[in-house]
């Protein structure tokens, strides 16, 4: 079955951890013994998509991020002390996401006649190993976008997709780390005004309560949240209460759950400070695809339908594999998500809706013509 990706900040593996991301999975976790990293959160080892992989996953299209975050005082996240920085860096990922579709390894789906004839393709195929792989491109944390007039140049790149904030506080907004009650900053409204003028889609993920529900009151335009769970399940701040993931539903918008085990261990956590690395909390088999689909299950249960939840990996993003659920060792077993919901007794159609058809819809109807 066809899947879209709602959440793959892809160019960060290629620009700050050194992946050649067109290459096969297997040649990436093993990379040459002795090679100089230029930035190394985790090892290649761990990586669990490249776009060879995600053709074998039928991952027809992706939400892919570009993200720079200035680090401020009291936040432990961020990359770059000035928004000039991160605006050059950010410019550079989108740089390699145009290389690789000058290279025909992907598509970006600026418009919805792209999007379209790029889905039919997919739809149409039997095998996609020489299919290129379609991209959104969206921006995690605004602080590349240096003033809010500069909306109109990212726009006219590509870009499709703005959350304000990611971690700490952004240029515009809270966001994750930062509790649930700050606010948006002054920035943020005429931000908002040229993100609608242009069309251009709100994303709410990691954005503090009080900022999702400033932005809700401030911007008509189109919402989702691209990697999102439910704090009715998971406490803690980075998962969302349901009275906002009932917002996004009333709008039209479409909830990507995180494959981010922090986001899934019912056991919770406190964001605001420096964030341990999960097994050494709990064991890993301890959080599986069972907990994954139980977040989907509970946004199907608020709308009342299953047209609003959607797979929103982090892929890659969130720590790679022993970071995702038990069984999730590459991309390909995305595919798994289908059978637990077989077993929960879930429809075909339901199923498509949560595997690709909700996020196709979605962005045919609001991306640009």
């Amino acid at each position: 079955m066809l899947i879209i990706d709602g959440d793959y900040p892809m160019a960060i593996g290629a620009l700050m951890w050194d992946r050649d991301l067109s290459w096969p999975l297997e040649r990436i976790r093993t990379s040459e013994p002795g090679y100089p990293k230029l930035s190394q959160t985790w090892s290649d080892a761990y990586t669990m998509a490249s776009l060879p992989e995600m053709r074998k996953a039928e991952i027809a299209a992706a939400l892919v991020k570009v993200v720079s975050c200035v680090k401020r005082p009291g936040h432990p996240h961020g990359e770059f002390r000035t928004q000039d920085i991160a605006y050059a860096s950010s410019m550079g990922q989108l740089a390699y996401y145009r290389l690789l579709e000058s290279k025909k390894e992907a598509k970006i789906l600026s418009t919805k006649k792209i999007f379209k004839s790029h889905l039919k393709l997919w739809d149409d195929a039997k095998i996609y190993d020489e299919l290129p792989v379609g991209f959104i491109i969206g921006m995690e944390g605004a602080d590349a976008i240096v003033d809010p007039d500069q909306v109109f140049e990212w726009w006219g790149n590509g870009l499709r997709v703005i959350s304000l904030s990611h971690y700490g506080v952004s240029a515009y907004s809270h966001g994750t780390a930062t509790g649930t009650e700050g606010s948006l900053l002054p920035a943020a409204k005429p931000l908002l005004r040229n993100m609608e003028k242009l069309g251009m889609i709100l994303d709410v993920s990691h954005t503090s309560d009080q900022s999702v529900k400033e932005e809700l009151d401030l911007f008509n335009g189109p919402v989702l949240a691209s990697h999102q769970n439910c704090r009715a399940i998971v406490p803690g701040e980075r998962q969302q209460p349901d009275e906002i993931l009932k917002a996004v539903i009333e709008r039209g918008g479409v909830i990507g759950s995180s494959m981010d085990t922090w986001m899934l261990y019912k056991g919770g956590l406190d964001w605001s400070g420096k964030i341990p690395a999960p097994w050494d909390v709990f064991p890993r088999e301890s959080v599986t695809l069972e907990d994954y689909v139980d977040n989907i299950d509970h946004v199907n249960q608020l709308a009342g339908n299953s047209e609003h939840s959607a797979i929103g990996g982090d892929t890659d993003g969130q720590g790679g594999t022993p970071e995702a659920p038990f069984e999730i060792d590459t991309v390909v077993d995305y595919q798994k998500i289908a059978d637990v919901l077989i077993n929960r007794g879930y429809k075909n159609s339901d199923i498509e809706n949560i595997m690709y058809k909700n996020w196709q819809r979605f962005f045919e109807k609001w991306l640009p013509d």
